[in-house]
């Protein structure tokens, strides 16, 4: 714990506690370290970055210095102490996702869609949901000072957003329990907000699981570093036309690769690889989405 304090630049003499005893979490630590960062940003002009080849040479000479402040320094440092504290391990899977992108179309037209984005996304996180629920274990944190694995009833699922302060990572909090369509709408505002600059240190607090979406930027797969105190995140990757083999016959179909990355203290192959496969098995039949979604 003094080491992540360190890290995030936190002064453990000044946090109050909410672990037993009044003993300091590691959600304490991270906590006050957005809380800390976000101020500091709020002080400060916050440089635009731009990954595209510059247009004339800079006017200083061959290289430009932008400083690491605010969220982008909180977030380097939050995922270093992740990288190297969290045995990660990333399975990926290829899947169709014809049936779901069919979804996606025939749920626009719904009423209850009716000004909400309905997109691929929605259905990804709903899969996670459903499996989170089915796997209780990937929705956990690892507690290094207790020498227990905490796991979550409650589901706040983190959606990555690359906005131009750096990459956020606000929560949905009590996602398990939301219809569909007040999902989507929380997330869509939950993006919305992060990339206007608005995400607040609440909104970026308590996550247990994450999603990030890789395909928005045309990438296939990769392979994502967990979020500090999680034990799983999944990797979303572009829907491409791919001949696919279906009973029996060669036929062009829209897939997507998924890649979960997982803490291997807490999750082993073969729950990681359950997971994995269950949301790919749903992303195939949402119907299976359903049915999975009414078991008790």
């Amino acid at each position: 714990m003094r080491r992540l304090a360190r890290d995030l630049g936190v002064n453990l003499g000044q946090l109050a506690g909410s672990g037993p005893e009044g003993s300091v979490t590691r959600e304490d630590v991270e906590r006050a370290a957005d809380l800390s960062q976000r101020e500091a940003a709020d002080q400060q002009p916050q440089p635009t970055e731009t990954y595209s080849a510059p247009q004339a040479p800079f006017s200083g000479g061959d290289t430009e210095r932008i400083p690491v402040r605010g969220v982008r320094k909180h977030t380097a440092a939050a995922m270093v102490s992740s990288a190297f504290t969290a045995p990660h391990v990333t399975e990926f899977l290829q899947v169709d996702v014809t049936e779901t992108m069919a979804a996606v179309r025939r749920a626009r037209e719904l009423p209850e869609f009716a000004g909400v984005r309905v997109s691929p996304l929605l259905f990804v996180a709903k899969a996670l949901l459903v499996a989170a629920r089915r796997h209780p274990m990937i929705n956990s944190s690892w507690d290094e000072a207790a020498h227990e694995i905490v796991v979550k009833r409650q589901v706040n699922l983190g959606i990555a957003v690359a906005a131009e302060r750096g990459l956020l990572v606000p929560n949905v909090k009590g996602a398990q329990a939301l219809p569909l369509a007040d999902l989507a709408q929380a997330v869509e505002q939950l993006a919305a907000t992060a990339r206007a600059g608005k995400t607040t240190p609440a909104d970026l607090a308590g996550g247990t699981i994450t999603i990030t979406n890789v395909g928005v930027f045309g990438v296939d797969a990769g392979t994502p570093i967990l979020m500090p105190g999680e034990a799983a995140i999944l990797a979303f990757g572009q829907v491409r036309d791919l001949p696919w083999v279906v009973a029996g016959e060669l036929a062009v179909r829209k897939v997507t690769t998924l890649s979960l990355s997982f803490d291997h203290r807490i999750v082993d192959g073969e729950l990681g690889s359950a997971v994995l496969r269950d949301v790919g098995s749903m992303l195939e039949d949402p119907v299976r989405m359903l049915a999975w979604s009414l078991q008790g």
